[in-house]
């Protein structure tokens, strides 16, 4: 991750609203306006922020369809937990994420091919 992703990544977690989407779709997903009701924002705030938050990874979104037809999107968090950290002047951020047994057997492989 260079600099500039860094700070915008530390921006994007730092923002009250964005953290509060988060903490919403941790336990389960949701759509926009129950994420709205649950965190008593507007509609376009919470577009704004699932925008920010889609960005960088953080979120996944699904299309789902009701019982009249319409379709909707839900929305649920894409990783574990974060850890932010300084070293040498630096600032590191690394992003858990959780991956099934044959995703991480595949990404090493092609790691290993790779080298």
């Amino acid at each position: 991750m260079d600099d500039r992703s860094i700070e915008e990544i530390l921006d994007t977690i730092g923002d009250q609203h964005a953290r509060h989407v988060l903490a919403a779709i941790s336990r389960e997903q949701k759509s926009a306006k129950e994420l709205a009701e649950e965190c008593d924002m507007s509609l376009p705030t919470v577009y704004r922020r699932i925008e920010m938050l889609t960005e960088y990874d953080l979120i996944t979104e699904q299309t789902l369809v009701a019982d009249d037809g319409n379709h909707y999107k839900v929305y649920e968090s894409n990783f574990e937990s974060t850890v932010i950290s300084l070293q040498d002047d630096e600032y590191r951020v690394r992003i858990y994420r959780e991956e099934n047994l044959p995703d991480r057997f595949s990404q090493l492989w092609d790691d290993l091919r790779a080298e």
